[in-house]
C-alpha cells in the first residue's frame, strides 16, 4: 500500500489508531445503545397505554435525526458551560460515544421494537401458561426476535461507523503531534484527506471503513444462518420422534 498510497505523517500508526478509535467508539456506543433500547423496545412492545402510538412515531422520527444538530446538542451540554461541564468531557472519546448513543439508540429500538410486536402472541400465552415471569417471558420474546434484533444492532452499528458530523462536533478530530488519534475516526480522517487533496488516501481509508461494516454484516448474517440451520434441525428431529 505504501507504494499505491502516500500515508499520511505518522503512517500505519496513524492508520491503525485511527481504526481503533473508530471501532472503540462505535462499538461502546453500539453495546450501550442495546442494553438501553431492548428493554425500551420490550416495555413498549408488551404494554398498551394512551400515547403509545405517538411513542412509537417519535422512535421512528428519531431514525432521520440530523446528526450536526445531534452533535451540537452533545457538545452544548458537554461544554464548559453546559449542564455536564464540569465532567470535562467535550471533544474527548467519551463525548463521541454519547453522540453515536444518541445517533444509534433510536434505530435499534425502532427495529427491535418492529421484531417484538412481530412475535406471535401465542408465544407469550404459552410463557405466561407455563407459569413464566414477566422476565421469563421477555427472554422468551427476545429469543423468538433474535434474528430481527441482530438486524437492529447491525443497523445501529452502520448508523455510528458511518458517523461524520456529530462526532467532528464533539470529537474534535484530534491527533497528537506522533500521529496517534485521539478523537480522529475512519470518516473524519477521509474528510481530513479530501480537504487537503489527498484522494488516494481518503479512498484507501474509505475501503478500509467498507471492509468493516462488510465484515460485521457478514458476521451477522452468519448468526443469522447459524441460527436458522439449527432451528431447522431441531424441526426435523422433532417430527422424527412423532414419527
Amino acid at each position: 500500500m505504501d507504494a499505491l498510497v502516500q500515508l499520511p505523517d505518522g503512517g500505519w500508526t496513524y492508520v491503525l489508531s485511527v481504526v481503533v478509535v473508530s471501532l472503540q467508539v462505535s462499538v461502546t456506543a453500539v453495546g450501550l445503545s442495546t442494553l438501553f433500547s431492548l428493554p425500551v423496545a420490550l416495555l413498549i412492545g408488551f404494554t398498551d397505554f394512551p400515547g403509545k402510538g405517538i411513542v412509537t412515531a417519535i422512535i421512528n422520527t428519531g431514525m432521520g435525526f440530523p446528526s450536526v444538530v445531534v452533535g451540537l446538542v452533545v457538545l452544548m451540554v458537554l461544554s464548559n458551560s453546559g449542564p455536564l461541564g464540569d465532567l470535562r468531557l467535550a471533544f474527548t472519546p467519551e463525548a463521541m460515544i454519547a453522540s453515536q448513543f444518541v445517533l444509534a439508540t433510536p434505530v435499534i429500538t425502532s427495529i427491535s421494537l418492529s421484531a417484538v410486536e412481530g412475535v406471535d402472541q401465542s408465544v407469550r400465552d404459552a410463557a405466561y401458561a407455563m407459569g413464566g415471569t414477566g422476565v421469563d417471558v421477555g427472554l422468551v420474546v427476545i429469543k423468538e426476535a433474535r434474528y430481527g434484533i441482530v438486524t437492529a444492532v447491525l443497523a445501529g452499528f452502520g448508523r455510528a461507523i458511518s458517523e461524520v458530523g456529530s462526532i467532528l462536533i464533539v470529537g474534535g478530530n484530534i491527533v497528537f503531534s506522533d500521529g496517534q488519534s485521539y478523537t480522529r475516526t475512519l470518516t473524519t480522517a477521509i474528510t481530513v484527506e479530501a480537504r487537503q487533496g489527498r484522494y488516494e488516501v481518503g479512498l484507501a481509508l474509505g475501503a478500509v471503513l467498507l471492509v468493516l461494516v462488510l465484515g460485521v454484516n457478514a458476521l451477522g448474517s452468519w448468526i443469522r444462518r447459524r441460527g436458522r440451520g439449527a432451528a431447522g434441525g431441531a424441526t426435523a428431529g422433532a417430527g422424527g420422534v412423532r414419527q
